[in-house]
């Protein structure tokens, strides 16, 4: 049976950290890479970190059926997963793994049921995760305070997910995650 490993979080709680770590030491799961029509941070770089495409080109995507699922999270900000990509890592034989957004998270289990572990990553509180945003420097002060208001609400979804990780101390998560991925892998 082919599987699937999705984290999600709200922004600042560790998972793209926590993913690489699985990644580090499973050869066999892979990264789907996921397609946004927001541009590039920082050292971003197109079929690496995301696709990028503009809202345009995304839309005419969506409109010819190219994604397992997407959203439009802000106005003219769209996420989503390419069927392409599933099929790519699938036809390696390779696990996916998915570092997604908590309503893609929750889209991508519906889709994969059984074929899926989920896991919600928390940060401790959204004090912690503001800090966390901040010390990227990343993102602009407004975007900040908009991905803490929208952390609020995507806290509501972790019972939705197999799974809820606590990422107070990055060493306990880390040996947590890896529990949880090799018990799924090994069913």
């Amino acid at each position: 049976m082919n599987k699937v490993l999705i984290f999600s979080a709200p922004s600042g709680s560790g998972k793209s950290t926590i993913v690489g770590h699985i990644l580090g030491l499973h050869p066999e799961v892979e990264f789907s890479v996921s397609a946004t029509s927001r541009l590039p941070r920082g050292e971003e770089k197109d079929g690496v970190e995301y696709f990028f495409y503009s809202a345009d080109v995304f839309r005419l995507l969506v409109r010819d059926d190219k994604f397992v699922e997407y959203e439009e999270v802000y106005p003219d900000r769209f996420y989503g997963t390419l069927k392409a990509e599933v099929n790519r890592i699938w036809a390696k034989g390779h696990v996916i793994i998915f570092d997604v957004d908590v309503k893609g998270g929750v889209n991508l289990k519906k889709y994969f049921g059984d074929q899926a572990l989920s896991v919600f990553i928390q940060a401790p509180s959204v004090e912690v995760l503001r800090e966390r945003l901040v010390g990227r420097g990343t993102d602009s002060a407004e975007d900040i305070e908009k991905r803490v208001a929208k952390a609020a609400e995507e806290m509501t979804y972790a019972p939705k997910f197999d799974k809820v990780l606590v990422n107070d101390d990055l060493a306990t998560a880390f040996a947590e995650a890896e529990a949880m991925v090799d018990s799924f892998l090994a069913e």
